[in-house]
């Protein structure tokens, strides 16, 4: 693969475009069918729409975890599952037990399943209600066409409930609830009004666009981002060619905020839990502890957790519960905001082992440990970098707005780590 980048800030330290990525290879993005060969196994990764998962398909999980893989779960930065230290013989039995729980729907889309949704919403009084019905249509239209099947295993949608959570991740296509019944359909700079109604229909139709303009550009391009010049959407277009009336309007303010560990309340009196496991990693014994009065857990793109449908009483008793079965459970709590790559052993291109490495020490910016300079899985936003090097070292930075190197005392990683998080670097 043929690889040109530009910096990811400009001159004065504001987000920068890529420059455009030619590439002469398809897409080897892992699915729940084409495994990920690794130094630990084969890897699976499972496309969770909206995170949206039935206390059924969680039990699945937990026995996917223990029969075929290294009795594990990851959760990514994508509120995805991912499976790793699977044998070269379980890829069909873990196929058929993804099948039986509705985990597969579609064998020729999974992969093009990604989308993110507000984890929050409905739960918690904020934003414009429930995202459930266009998760539903938009997974629907997506498997029920042959022509997606040609977007990457990259491509991502965000359906974001107004309070701007999600918007925030940088998703290709994005969809913002709005008041009064309508909805903003975010491609790249371009943003448009469409009925509420309409919102999953234009999602798939800017798919669409931009599948036309990435084979125009012919560069290989699997996401937005990187179209070449020149060469943008032309999302007013396909939507009137579809048929569905809409309007000019300015994008929306959006901040990629992960909702704090604790509990939420709705205006109705039910309740929310939210959890997250340590470095985003769940044993089948705690995936089996998240059963919850709601029948539903979400995951979220920030590797947390949420349980609705509670009462004020029974969510802090499982807060309680959730808390000795090892999960984070509190803002303040010492792994909260701490992320980790794979690292060594199980991925080759790793320098360190970075989730041994990786120190419990809370603080205001999310911190993210990562193997080599490809970064897997780091948040969006403001966070702060802590690289391996060839040498058996770490480099610190803050990655963001205030971009900027940490400097490193020998022996004093901890105190760099603790100083960039808390903005006194």
């Amino acid at each position: 693969m043929h690889d040109v980048r530009a910096t990811d800030r400009d001159a004065t330290g504001a987000p920068a475009r890529p420059a455009p990525v030619v590439r002469d290879r398809g897409d080897a993005c892992p699915g729940a069918l084409r495994l990920h060969s690794a130094d630990d196994g084969k890897l699976a990764r499972l496309r969770l729409p909206g995170g949206i998962l039935t206390n059924r398909q969680v039990e699945a999980l937990a026995v996917a975890a223990e029969r075929y893989g290294d009795g594990h779960l990851g959760i990514t930065s994508r509120g995805n599952a991912e499976l790793r230290g699977i044998g070269d013989s379980c890829g069909t039995g873990l196929a058929e037990l993804l099948r039986h729980t509705a985990l597969l729907p579609s064998e020729r889309h999974e992969r093009i399943r990604n989308i993110v949704a507000s984890p929050l919403a409905g739960l918690d009084g904020l934003g414009h209600g429930t995202l459930h019905p266009w998760l539903r249509e938009l997974d629907t239209l997506l498997c029920g066409r042959d022509w997606t099947t040609a977007l990457s295993g990259r491509f991502l949608f965000a359906l974001d409930d107004g309070r701007g959570d999600v918007a925030g991740l940088g998703a290709d296509v994005t969809l913002l609830a709005q008041a009064e019944g309508t909805a903003v359909v975010r491609v790249g700079a371009s943003a448009l009004r469409v009925a509420a109604a309409d919102a999953p229909r234009a999602a798939l139709e800017a798919a669409r666009a931009f599948l036309a303009t990435a084979a125009a550009a012919d560069t290989g391009a699997w996401r937005v981002r990187e179209l070449p010049p020149g060469h943008e959407v032309a999302l007013a277009d396909a939507l009137a060619h579809a048929g569905i009336p809409a309007e000019p309007t300015p994008v929306p303010d959006a901040h990629a905020t992960a909702p704090e560990p604790g509990t939420a309340a709705a205006p109705d009196g039910t309740y929310a839990v939210i959890v997250a496991p340590v470095l985003g990693r769940v044993t089948s014994t705690q995936l089996r502890a998240l059963a919850g009065s709601g029948g539903e857990v979400r995951t979220t793109p920030w590797r947390g957790l949420v349980l609705p449908g509670f009462d004020e009483r029974a969510a802090h008793e499982k807060l309680r519960q959730l808390d000795d079965a090892g999960f984070i459970t509190a803002p303040d709590a010492p792994w909260t905001g701490v992320g980790a790559c794979t690292g060594r052993p199980g991925c080759a291109k790793a320098l360190a082992d970075v989730r041994r490495d990786a120190l419990p020490d809370p603080g205001a910016l999310p911190v993210h440990w990562s193997g080599c300079e490809r970064r897997c899985g780091h948040p969006h936003g403001d966070w702060v970098d802590v690289t391996a090097t060839t040498d058996g070292h770490y480099t610190v930075a803050v990655r963001g707005a205030r971009e900027h190197q940490v400097p490193v005392v020998e022996g004093e990683l901890a105190a760099a780590v603790r100083a960039a998080r808390s903005g006194r670097a």
